[in-house]
């Protein structure tokens, strides 16, 4: 693939239509620019190599591999264009050199995405590649993990056993028996001393040693000295700092771009709202806790009659409240008691309940996102009245701003558990980076396509 983009780059120059873009001074024939390319390429395989990209693993991720592609090209770019400049007597093409990395990348991608998607139909139909797994303990998270692993079989797991010790005697028996190539443990009770035996025995024998930490052990942290001790300093989040300036930073110049791309669509809607009820307002403001408890009002499209807004503007403001409370008791479709969701909602408007399907009632946020008082991702701002209903371990939410989207949208959306989107926006509160917010920001867009569970 690196020699094709190679390849490809060469007779891309000499298009005619490229003529007077680029520079002509390049008279490398196409025998010594070859030569050239092979010589090069085992030195991005090495770098490829050196990223991890050649495990033979198919239970590995798709798009943390093309990630991995991207960095390993372009590191090698680097060091191609600074051999480059310090030998000109091979070439001076930038065009080559630039082209030929978008196109390596691309290559190597896409043919890394077919080897992939034949390995993933070889590991359900024909069993090649499988992980042998056991699986220790026996509480939810491991009851969970195995019909996970059991329904899923392209994840490429199969569980070979489960058991409630961590016995070697044991475990040796079932790997003579069955094999083992992974060794998956939930049982927070095994002492210091059962781990350590455990995870030599995974060593020696080449096993994937893979565990369930407790909460606080996931948390990031960092070793310090402290009285001749080492210690451990829990960190609330990497947002703490340069990060928080950063975010905002991301903020503002994606939210002004989405807002000026999605304009056209938003002036659409309004329209349509405005026809089918003209009673009440296009946007509705609906009042938040946003970051540290203070209230902001929320931006979107106006999706219900004007006469069931809850809003102290509308006339008929008991009469909603009364008529939204009926409806929470006999259709509410959201569990964990904090959070609600009515399912086939009567009060929506026509074009309410598109918009809505598709969360377009949600574009005039971008307006928050640009002012400052949300942020494109981060937990679901709740109102006042679910937040009064919050555990104290909820509050946590409340630390940064809330997101336009996150991580409970892109992984269930209002099909969750309250108690699992807070799991969610608390794993992204401890592990926020840039790039985390990007791979959120690209997932939303198929995460709205796909239909809600609990309502239309």
């Amino acid at each position: 693939m690196i020699v094709l983009a190679a390849i490809t780059a060469y007779y891309l120059r000499r298009m005619p239509m490229l003529e007077g873009y680029v520079s002509r001074v390049f008279d490398l024939t196409f025998y010594d620019y070859l030569s050239f390319a092979f010589m090069v390429a085992p030195f991005f395989l090495v770098i490829l190599a050196i990223e991890g990209l050649y495990r033979m693993r198919v239970t590995r991720r798709f798009w943390q591999e093309a990630y991995g592609v991207l960095k390993a090209i372009t590191f090698g770019l680097i060091v191609l264009i600074i051999a480059v400049f310090l030998n000109r007597e091979w070439f001076s093409s930038r065009f080559v050199i630039i082209i030929g990395w978008l196109l390596a990348v691309f290559y190597v991608v896409v043919a890394r995405y077919f080897i992939q998607r034949v390995q993933k139909w070889l590991l359900v139909n024909k069993e090649i590649g499988i992980h042998r797994v056991l699986l220790i303990g026996f509480n939810d998270k491991m009851r969970s993990m195995r019909s996970l692993l059991i329904r899923d079989k392209a994840l490429g797991y199969r569980v070979i056993d489960q058991i409630a010790d961590a016995s070697i005697t044991h475990i040796r028996e079932i790997r003579e028996m069955k094999g083992i190539d992974e060794i998956i443990i939930g049982d927070s009770s095994m002492t210091d001393d059962e781990q350590a035996k455990l995870f030599d025995y995974c060593q020696i024998n080449n096993i994937l040693y893979r565990f369930f930490p407790t909460s606080i052990q996931t948390t990031r942290f960092t070793m310090q000295i402290w009285n001749g001790e080492p210690t451990i300093e829990f960190q609330h989040t990497p947002l703490d700092g340069w990060g928080r300036v950063l975010k905002r930073m991301y903020d503002f110049v994606a939210g002004f771009f989405l807002a000026v791309l999605f304009s056209p669509l938003m002036i659409v809607i309004a329209l349509l709202i405005k026809l089918e009820d003209p009673n009440g307002p296009i946007i509705y403001r609906n009042e938040r806790i946003g970051e540290n408890g203070e209230k902001f009002f929320v931006y979107k499209f106006r999706y219900m009659l004007w006469k069931y807004c809850i809003t102290k503007e509308n006339p008929h403001l008991e009469e909603a409240l009364e008529f939204e409370k009926k409806l929470i008791e006999e259709h509410n479709a959201r569990e964990g008691g904090v959070l609600y969701k009515i399912k086939d909602d009567p009060r929506k408007m026509k074009i309410g309940a598109f918009i809505e399907r598709y969360s377009l009632d949600e574009l005039p946020q971008f307006f928050n996102v640009i002012e400052g008082s949300m942020s494109l991702v981060g937990p679901r701002p709740h109102q006042e009245r679910e937040v009064a209903r919050y555990s104290e371990y909820h509050r946590r939410l409340l630390t940064i701003k809330p997101g336009m989207t996150g991580m409970a949208q892109i992984s269930g959306r209002s099909d969750l558990a309250f108690e699992d989107e807070y799991h969610l926006d608390v794993f992204y509160i401890e592990n926020w980076s840039l790039w985390l917010d990007i791979i959120i920001c690209l997932k939303t867009a198929g995460a709205l396509l796909r239909r809600r569970k609990n309502g239309k």
